[in-house]
């Protein structure tokens, strides 16, 4: 790894960016943003915070270079790798129940209906992951830059300028129409994401020097920031324009706009704008199933063969489709996965970074129990916000998988140290 340390400021901070500049990031933020207007934004703008918060582990991520599970495997055992890589495939499941939504409701705009476009996304998304394409992933990510320049385009047509230079100052007022349930739910859960998430700590570790790593980080943060205002200040403008239909749904807000922009669905300019969307849906949702598929290949639990890998693929398929068919806000759904990986991971984490500051060394056996226990809390109820999204328990679906997978986890954790300490079952403490 250390010779592939060449990243500058600018190229690392490109990269964070493009790590969630995505169709969560666009579609979900205009799709809040309809009914909450400048507070749509708070998602996006988490992931700014979260990009400076990271700044204090950035150096140890750095320095330490394999990435979290390989970092706790070698420290706490084979079982607690296998737990954080299982948390990172899940999280996994969300991002792409996300792609396959975020496309069909780009398609409806273009007349198509939204249940057999779910599944023909799948269908391509298996079809392009299973193909030797890596590569292409950042061809379809260069799109994205084509629908940066016509939304900012959008902003000048709907006279949308001077409502982008008021969000930041408007955005805070506009949080009091959200509760604090959900201000915290979707704020906590998104920062912690960004300093736990193998996403971003792929890049850090090739930043060619501590200035270059730092300044990227910086750079990234301020650029987020700075791109969470402009889906919102879109949609803002498009309202008072006049522009919308009565009864749009939220995420095929953008798409509907972006075709406004050039001229309609049916017209040449439109399509393109409309393709420089779903083209990305594409890209993505097939690149997340190939890191699926390696995770569960990486795990040794089934030959290293092509049928492996076309079971997986679909098995992985099934499960997205399955949680897509469940609706929801993009955002919520993006979120719940995050809080669900950060309620089982973020404690034993903690512990591991108590044991390399020297302040206090949990035995193995505490850190597996915490693992675990976070683990099946957090998916049980994250199993529950998604077959009931009315259980509101603490007053946000993404609070209650935190509050829940982390109270177990931690109780995971003392109860560990209590056997450990008291009945000596297995002597695994490290000295």
């Amino acid at each position: 790894m250390l010779e592939n340390r060449k990243l500058d400021t600018f190229s690392l901070a490109a990269l964070l960016v493009s790590a969630h500049y995505g169709l969560g990031f666009l579609l979900g933020t205009a799709e809040q943003s309809l009914t909450l207007g400048y507070a749509g934004s708070l998602y996006p703008v988490c992931l700014g915070l979260g990009t400076i918060a990271l700044l204090f582990l950035a150096k140890f991520y750095w320095i330490k270079i394999d990435q979290i599970w390989t970092l706790l495997g070698n420290s706490y055992g084979k079982e607690v790798k296998i737990g954080v890589g299982l948390m990172s495939w899940a999280s996994l499941i969300g991002i792409e129940a996300v792609q396959m939504i975020s496309g069909a409701f780009i398609l409806k705009v273009l007349g198509m209906p939204v249940l057999p476009s779910t599944i023909a996304l799948a269908a391509l998304f298996t079809i392009i992951s299973l193909l030797p394409v890596e590569k292409a992933g950042f061809l379809f990510r260069g799109l994205l830059v084509v629908n940066f320049l016509a939304l900012v385009y959008g902003l000048w047509v709907l006279h949308g300028l001077p409502e982008y230079v008021r969000s930041p100052l408007e955005f805070l007022p506009s949080l009091q129409q959200v509760s604090p349930a959900n201000i915290i739910g979707i704020s906590l859960s998104t920062i912690l994401l960004v300093l736990i998430d193998m996403k971003y700590q792929q890049f850090i570790v090739q930043a060619k020097d501590i200035r270059s790593l730092y300044q990227g980080c910086i750079l990234a943060a301020i650029i987020l920031i700075l791109l969470a205002f402009i889906p919102s200040s879109v949609v803002i403008a498009a309202q008072n324009a006049g522009i919308l239909p009565d009864g749009i749904n939220g995420k095929e807000t953008l798409p509907f706009i972006l075709s406004w922009i050039g001229g309609g669905s049916n017209k040449p300019l439109g399509i393109m704008l409309i393709m420089s969307l779903l083209v990305p849906v594409l890209g993505v949702g097939s690149s997340i199933l190939r890191v699926q598929t390696k995770t569960i290949l990486d795990f040794n639990i089934l030959p290293f063969s092509q049928s492996s890998r076309v079971f997986i693929t679909i098995f992985n398929v099934v499960l997205s489709i399955a949680i897509a068919s469940q609706g929801g806000d993009l955002v919520n759904l993006i979120v719940a996965f995050y809080a669900a990986y950060v309620a089982a991971v973020f404690v034993p984490f903690l512990s591991f970074i108590f044991k390399e500051k020297g302040y206090y060394c949990f035995s193995k056996l505490s850190v597996k129990f915490s693992l675990w226990a976070g683990v099946i809390s957090a998916l049980g109820v994250l199993g529950l916000t998604i077959i009931t999204p009315s259980y509101r328990g603490f007053g946000n679906g993404e609070l209650n998988i935190m509050i829940v997978g982390i109270v177990f986890s931690f109780i995971g954790l003392l109860l560990g140290e209590l056997v450990d300490k008291y009945f000596d079952i297995f002597p695994t403490r490290e000295i």
